[in-house]
């Protein structure tokens, strides 16, 4: 394993490309780290120090040229469901709890690493991980409701709250807020449509950095607004200037207990959500990524973002897109972001005190919007019914019962339906097609059979779950064909046979047996033969044969 395999071999024509996206990347994560502290709960300046040390440990260990890491959205709101039941949100134990947190979350990425996790990245469905993340983004929507309208929403109420408290008390709501509002997402949304017709005859470098520069330009008119016509609406404050002083987060045994979970939850969610990033953002002829590496790099992330006083990172699809978008050819970008970032916190803190909130409302809801995706819902639903039930009940288990019910209630649900799906396989009667060698099942196409051959085919692994199943079919099939002399078991579809299974064939040969019938094997792969032959199956079947073919074996047997 390399320390990483983007900063090597580094070429002097690359610069301009990694100092240009690096600026523009930095103008992007300033006022996004800030709204996402605000949406964890953290003071402002935690959003900043999450965009520091992070972003330069993923830059040293990561295995992708682009992939920009710091504070997003989804695993803010986590961190905030975690926290919040603890202690109250800004406060110094909130903080602390924020930094055990993220050392929790650097653990567990660490502890996947070890077992090679990376392998296993296909372990959660992708209904239960799209379902989850447009709950999680209309959770996001509705808690800057408060801020959108001036309303005292508690933040820990329940989903309803925030609609409820908005119709019954439409009498005080802020106009003054509600106006800030509405103006700052008419200019971030013409901004976005409108600058990119406006600057395409400009060179690539400065047209990428006017198109993203959007939240800024929005930042300093609320900024403006603020100071120069005095608007008595609620702002971020004084930032303490200076870099996060490093220390290790000091908590109780209960409260590390209590944390454990959480951390297990947001450390898979962050690592998925940044692989999916990563990997829709490789380049087939830049460097190679490694979905384990990014493991150990993710993790290291977020352990120095917990003895920098920050909360848990990953990688965030907007900041990456305007990377790569940017022209960035190696992580050398993210270390100029990360140093913007140092002198922003350094000497121009104090800048954003008279920073609206409804402006970072503006910047979140923006954000997140398009991780509503309701169509894929009804995608999986139209394609197959049980993944249409996975994501509807992923994304009702989030709304109702938070992120970690419903990632849980998801993935509890897809291994049921995978268990009940292979436990009654597709097991298919197979005849020849025309005097060809090829077989097709009796019920889908005009085959050749034999009267005295019955021939199965099961299309998944033999094992405990579905090997009942296997017997009550041919005894089924029998029953309704009692001139068969042979059972052909066309085995082409099979990988694995458990212990189970195999126990199973011992009963279903003695069981043809009594019946008058002889089991044979065809078209099993070398591998499971190979186990086959470490049993008594084999000797026992004699006189029972193994056919190579299924061709064979009906041309054997059937004399057809």
């Amino acid at each position: 394993m390399r320390l990483t395999n983007t900063l090597q071999n580094y070429r002097r024509d690359w610069l301009g490309a990694d100092l240009t996206a690096g600026l523009i990347v930095a103008i992007l994560i300033t006022p996004q780290a800030i709204a996402y502290a605000m949406l964890a709960g953290m003071p402002p300046q935690a959003g900043l120090y999450a965009a520091l040390l992070p972003v330069i440990v993923y830059a040293l260990l990561g295995t992708s040229p682009v992939l920009a890491v710091g504070p997003v959205a989804i695993i803010s709101l986590m961190t905030f469901e975690a926290l919040q039941p603890l202690a109250s949100p800004g406060s110094s134990e909130y903080m602390a709890l924020a930094a055990g947190l993220a050392l929790l979350t650097g653990l567990w990425l660490l502890l996947f690493f070890l077992i090679d996790l990376g392998r296993w990245t296909n372990f959660i469905s992708h209904s239960v991980i799209s379902a989850f993340t447009s709950a999680a983004a209309i959770l996001i929507v509705l808690s800057q409701i408060r801020h959108v309208t001036g309303l005292p929403i508690p933040s820990d109420g329940p989903l309803w709250q925030p609609i409820q408290t908005l119709l019954s008390a439409s009498d005080q709501l802020r106009p003054d807020v509600l106006l800030l509002f509405a103006l700052a997402l008419l200019l971030l949304l013409s901004w976005q449509k409108g600058m990119p017709r406006l600057t395409r005859r400009l060179p690539q470098w400065l047209a990428s950095l006017l198109n993203k520069a959007a939240p800024l330009v929005l930042v300093i008119a609320g900024i403006a607004a603020v100071s120069g016509l005095a608007l008595p609406v609620k702002v971020v404050g004084e930032l303490p200037a200076g870099l996060p002083a490093l220390q290790l987060p000091w908590l109780t045994w209960p409260q590390w207990q209590s944390l454990l979970p959480s951390a297990a939850v947001i450390a898979l969610i962050g690592y998925l959500e940044s692989l999916a990033v990563a990997q829709s953002l490789a380049d087939r002829r830049g460097p190679k990524l490694h979905s384990n590496q990014e493991l150990l790099a993710l993790g290291g992330a977020n352990l120095v973002a917990a003895f920098s006083q920050a909360f848990p990172v990953a990688g965030g699809f907007g900041r990456s897109v305007v990377n790569h978008a940017a022209g960035a050819k190696t992580q050398l970008a993210s270390i100029i972001t990360a140093v913007l970032v140092a002198v922003i916190c350094l000497f121009a803190a104090r800048l954003f005190m008279n920073l609206p909130n409804a402006v970072l409302a503006v910047i979140i809801v923006v954000a997140v919007w398009p991780l509503i995706r309701f169509a894929e819902g009804w995608q999986a639903w139209r394609y197959q019914k049980s993944d249409g039930l996975v994501w509807l009940m992923t994304f009702a288990g989030v709304l109702l019962g938070g992120a970690e019910s419903g990632i849980l209630l998801g993935m509890l649900l897809s291994l049921v339906l995978f268990l009940k799906r292979t436990s009654e396989p597709h097991i298919a009667e197979i005849g020849r097609v025309g005097n060809s060698d090829h077989f097709r099942n009796i019920r889908r196409h005009q085959v050749g059979t034999s009267p005295t051959v019955l021939m199965i085919r099961i299309d998944e692994n033999l094992y405990f779950a579905n090997s009942h199943f296997l017997q009550e079919t041919i005894a089924n099939s029998l029953q309704q064909r009692p001139a068969v002399q042979h059972v052909v078991l066309v085995g082409s579809a099979i990988n694995h046979i458990d212990y189970i299974g195999l126990e199973t064939l011992q009963h279903l040969l003695q069981d043809l047996r009594e019946r008058g019938v002889q089991l044979h094997l065809a078209e099993f792969k070398g591998l499971v033969m190979d186990r086959l032959q470490r049993t008594d199956l084999l000797p026992q079947l004699a006189p029972g044969r193994i056919f190579f073919t299924a061709s064979e074996a009906l041309r054997e047997l059937g004399q057809c």
